[in-house]
Formats: structure tokens, sequence, C-alpha cells
């Protein structure tokens, strides 16, 4: 148990003084950056599987 508390206190001090948060701004810009990701990949992913839905729905109509 003892190594557990220190582990939690060690993990705490860490995050407190060595860990480089940051700034606001930058966070908003790499949120934009990953939410507009985001949805570019969700586009192009539909985009094939609408693709893919026709040509099967197609071939398996035909043949």
């Amino acid at each position: 148990m003892n190594k557990l508390i220190n582990f939690i206190k060690e993990s705490f001090i860490e995050l407190r003084t060595k860990v480089t948060w940051p700034k606001y701004n930058e966070l908003q810009n790499n949120t934009t950056l990953v939410l507009v990701a985001s949805i570019i990949f969700a586009l192009v992913i539909g985009a094939i599987d609408f693709v893919f839905d026709n040509a099967l729905g197609w071939f398996y109509k035909n043949f």
C-alpha cells in the first residue's frame, strides 16, 4: 500500500512541476485542427462507404 501512495504522490508532483501544459489559445488551435481533421476523415470514409454500397448493390442486382 505504501508503494501505491508513493506513486500517487510522485505522479502528482510530476504533473505540477515537470509537465509543460499548453497555453489556452494553442489548445484552442489544436482542438480546432483535430475537429476539422475528424470531420474530413468522416466525410472521406462516408464517401468510400457510399461508393462501395452502390457498387456492390449494382453488382448484386445485375449478376
